[in-house]
Formats: structure tokens, C-alpha cells, sequence
């Protein structure tokens, strides 16, 4: 039976997020409205259903209204000093200038990402378990702390960006749930940086770091993997990884009913219990979610009872597969079940937390910026820009009018992002192909996925200099001094002013060197 006072208390957390709730039989319904759901924080609507969070991650805000304590800590490469990064105010958004100034000249990594709940369920870096190597092989990546920019609620803010390689986890967990019991969870990715590697997931998942067998754990998992169980479409799908499958309905492999959900913003929820779980999904940035299954457990064995041994995980698989690739925002972990009507009401205070891509179209070589780079070589280029090939990840020069295609125009239109090794230069992010960065491999340049290695953030930082023709903007490699970004048979390099390659020629080398900051095309 249901206490006056704790019904007192549910209606007024809920009415304080915006929305009008019915008490009946014991059941917490609510209908949450856009205006008013950031004065209160996920976890205090879980918390008003009867299933508080057990475990509360974000890099972005804070998700809890009373919530005033770190969001993550970064560590710089300069000097290996750490530094925690908190929330501009009580309940709010991250500070992000903190980290700026901490990092700035050099890269950052992030190397704890805080619990918000009392249960103090940090994520740190994880140990290599059973595959694809030994413990004693050594840890995964840490996140580079500037790959993922966002706003939220008009504020500058940081996800995870997780590489192949890159993990978190805590195997000594308070509070989450094992064995068979109930709990539910919900996460923020990127639905466009996703791979079919194994396993971008966050959640539940064994404390040993090794494959324990079916039912072990209870992630969700986002992505393209099509080996283990996949969607309708292409996807990529939100799953659940059990262990030893990724499930999105009652039968392993191929589930008509589990969508193609890519929203910039994704909302992913897993839950389960006794015999029952769901898969629910929407879009972080408006509308509601949408169930993709609710039903009994896999029909396989050893998934009816659950096995589940309660360490968190993300980035990664149980047994700290870690080929998967993606972007977190926010996540949390409740103890019990999760009501529908809970997770709606979870779902409008996150589409009126304001997630955004958090790139302007000023065509200025600021962070955040889309631009195009034209090149001023006369009499040959002056109409052509710095693309990426869509036929491949070569970067080229071509011709770019207004009558050009669609397609032409985003292959030749730039993110400015911070330098990923470097935070006074810069790095350029493709607007069609988010997620994949310009960077030079064997002094060509190309559009690659970050691997999460030093070299690939060395590679695809470049510093803005004074035109060395005497016009424009030149961009010197980073980790080549003496090379530029230059355009040689239309094809682009970095490249010295003489050198042994033929792209090294003096010929034209100061104008094939200097660009034009344009407005972008897309």
C-alpha cells in the first residue's frame, strides 16, 4: 500500500517537472510538458516513480535539481595534472570553460566520469579482461576530452567520444542489480558516430571483466552489429546485450520489429525483470519514445532467470570487447523496474534540456563553426574547395558552385573543432560524415574515424597561420612543423616547401599552401 506522504511527494516532484500525474492503484502515471521539465533532473523523476537512480553519468548536466559536484575529470598530456570539471550552477549545465582553460595548448583525456547518485558509481578507465586480451595486457583509452562538442541549454558542453579501443567501467559497484532482479536504464548517443564492432554499450555487465555466460549482464547496445542479432534496415539498432547475443526481441538474431534509429540526439532504454524486459527509443531533442519490444526474455537458455553480476560498463562489451565505437551524453541505472509512464516523463525533461549539434554557420575559424576552405591557387583553382571524396576517404579539391549537388556541397563543408592534440589549433569534423575527422596518414590526406591513438589526434590537428603567399590561411601540421595542408594535382596533402615527394615541389607551393575561410556550403 502506497503512503499518503510518499504520494504527497511524488505529485509534487512531478507537477515541479511540468507534469500532471494520476495516482492509481498504485500505479505513477505522468504527461510531462516541455516548458518547466529542466527544473528537476532525471534521477528525481525515477526517484518520484519508486525506482531512483543507482547510478547517474553525464559529461553535459547535472541529473539531479540538487546536484553540485563534479561531471568528470580531464587530465592533460602536458603534465598528466587532473582536474575536475563541475556545473556552472546547482542542477545545471557543464562548465565547460573549465575545461578550456585547463587544456588549452595541449590535449586533454577524460578519466572519470562522476556518479551523481549517493551510490558513488564512478567510471574509470577499464582493464583489459578476457578478450581481446589478458588482464595483463594493459587498459583501454581514455576519451579524448574535445572530440564530442555540444550545446545544452545554450551552454558549451563535452560528451565522451569512444574510439575502438577506448572503455569505462567499475567492477565494485553499490547498488546495482544482480542476479534477477529488476532494473531499468536509459543513455544519450550520437546516432550518427556508430561502427559494428563489439560493443558500444553502457549498463550491466560482469564484475570479472570475462565472458560468464548467457545472461551475465544487461546492457544497452548501439550500433550496426548484424553477427550477434540486429534490427530491421541498416541501422543502427538499440539492443540489449545479454551476453553471448545481442537481443532486441524474444528470438536471437534478426528482429523485424527493432527500427533504424539515428537521431543526432538518440534516447535508448533498456529495462528488465522477472521473465520481462523492453526495449523503448526516441529522439533526445523532441517528440516521445517508442517501444520496440516488451515481453518475456530470450527464448534460449540461460537468460530465464537472469545471471546479472552488477559491474557498469560503457564503451565496451562484458568481456571488455572493445572494437565498438560511439558517443555518450548521459546515462543513468535504477533500482526496480521503471514504469512507461516514468520514462516519458524522463524522455520531455531530456528533449527540454536542449541538446544541439553546437556548430553555427559564420564561416569564421572558431570552434564550433562550419566553414569551406577555398583554395586561391590562380589561375587553375580559385572556384575549387577542400572536399572529401564520396567515393572514398580521399580529400581532394573539386569545383563547388551553387549548382552543384547536394552532396558536393557537404563533402566540402567543414566543423571547426578544437585541436584534438592540440587545443590552440584546430581540428575539421566532415558535416556528412559526423564523427570522421581530416587527417594525414602517409602525408595524404584523408577522412578517417578517430582510432583513439595519440598519432590520430597529432594527425588531424593543424594550426592556422598567416597565408604563406601573403593571403588567406595556411595550416601547419602539427606534428610535422615544416608541413602544410597543400592541393597538388588536386589531390591534398601535407607538404614542405621542397622535399623529396612530389607533392614537396616549390612550384606554386606558398599559393597551393593558402586558403580561404568561406561561408559553408552546407
Amino acid at each position: 500500500m502506497i503512503k499518503k506522504q510518499w504520494i504527497r511527494r511524488a505529485r509534487r516532484a512531478l507537477l515541479a517537472a511540468g507534469a500532471t500525474a494520476t495516482l492509481a492503484a498504485g500505479l505513477l502515471t505522468a504527461t510531462a510538458t516541455t516548458s518547466q521539465a529542466a527544473t528537476q533532473g532525471p534521477c528525481d523523476i525515477y526517484a518520484a516513480g519508486g525506482t531512483p537512480c543507482v547510478a547517474a553519468h553525464s559529461t553535459t548536466r547535472a541529473l539531479y535539481a540538487t546536484y553540485n559536484g563534479p561531471l568528470y575529470q580531464v587530465k592533460r598530456a602536458s603534465d598528466n595534472a587532473t582536474k575536475d570539471i563541475g556545473l556552472l550552477s546547482t542542477g545545471g549545465y557543464a562548465d565547460a570553460a573549465q575545461q578550456d582553460s585547463f587544456c588549452a595548448n595541449t590535449s586533454c583525456v577524460i578519466t572519470v566520469i562522476y556518479d551523481q547518485s549517493p551510490k558513488h558509481n564512478k567510471l574509470t578507465q577499464a582493464l583489459r579482461g578476457h578478450w581481446p586480451g589478458p588482464a595483463e595486457g594493459g587498459n583501454d583509452n581514455l576519451a579524448n576530452a574535445f572530440e564530442a562538442p555540444v550545446t545544452v541549454g545554450g551552454h558549451k558542453a563535452y560528451g565522451a567520444y569512444v574510439a575502438p579501443g577506448t572503455g569505462y567501467r567499475n567492477n565494485n559497484t553499490n547498488g546495482i542489480a544482480t542476479g534477477d532482479q529488476p532494473e531499468g536504464m536509459y543513455a544519450i548517443f550520437d546516432g550518427t558516430h556508430v561502427n559494428g564492432g563489439c560493443c558500444f554499450d553502457y549498463g550491466n555487465a560482469e564484475t570479472t571483466g570475462n565472458d560468464d555466460g548467457n545472461g551475465t549482464m544487461e546492457a544497452i547496445y548501439f550500433g550496426t552489429s548484424t553477427g550477434w542479432g540486429s534490427g530491421s534496415d541498416t541501422g543502427p539498432w538499440i539492443m540489449a546485450d545479454l551476453e553471448n547475443g545481442l537481443f532486441s526481441g524474444v528470438n536471437r538474431g534478426l528482429n523485424a520489429g527493432d527500427p533504424t534509429i539515428n537521431h543526432r540526439f538518440t534516447t535508448a532504454i533498456v529495462k528488465g525483470g522477472p521473465n520481462h524486459w523492453a526495449i523503448r527509443g526516441g529522439n533526445a531533442q523532441s517528440g516521445g519514445l517508442s517501444t520496440f519490444y516488451d515481453g518475456v526474455r530470450p527464448n534460449d537458455t540461460g537468460y530465464n532467470p537472469m545471471k546479472k553480476q552488477g559491474a557498469i560498463i560503457l564503451g565496451i562489451g562484458g568481456d571488455n570487447s572493445n572494437t565498438g565505437q560511439g558517443t555518450f551524453y548521459e546515462g543513468v541505472m535504477t533500482q526496480g523496474y521503471p514504469s512507461d509512464a516514468t520514462e516519458n516523463a524522463v524522455q520531455a525533461n531530456i528533449t527540454a534540456a536542449g541538446y544541439n549539434s553546437g556548430s553555427t554557420s559564420t564561416g569564421t575559424l572558431n570552434p564550433g563553426s562550419r566553414i569551406s576552405l577555398k583554395a586561391t591557387t590562380s589561375p587553375c583553382c580559385t572556384s575549387h574547395y577542400l572536399r572529401h571524396n564520396d567515393a572514398d576517404t580521399k580529400v581532394v579539391i573539386s569545383n563547388i558552385t551553387a549548382a552543384s549537388s547536394a552532396t558536393d556541397k557537404a563533402d566540402a563543408t567543414w566543423i571547426v573543432r578544437a585541436g584534438l592534440a592540440n587545443t590552440s589549433c584546430l581540428s575539421f569534423e566532415s558535416v556528412d560524415k559526423p564523427g570522421q575527422f581530416l587527417r594525414h596518414y602517409n602525408y595524404q590526406l584523408n577522412l578517417n574515424f578517430d582510432d583513439g591513438g595519440s598519432n590520430f589526434a597529432k594527425d588531424a590537428t593543424f594550426c592556422p597561420t598567416a597565408g604563406n603567399s601573403g593571403v588567406g590561411t595556411s595550416f601547419q601540421s602539427v606534428n610535422f612543423l615544416t608541413k602544410y595542408l597543400r592541393h597538388y594535382n588536386y589531390t591534398v596533402y601535407i607538404a614542405s616547401n621542397g622535399g623529396s615527394n612530389a607533392w614537396d615541389s616549390t612550384t606554386s607551393w606558398a599559393q597551393d599552401t593558402s586558403w580561404l575561410t568561406a561561408a559553408p556550403w552546407n
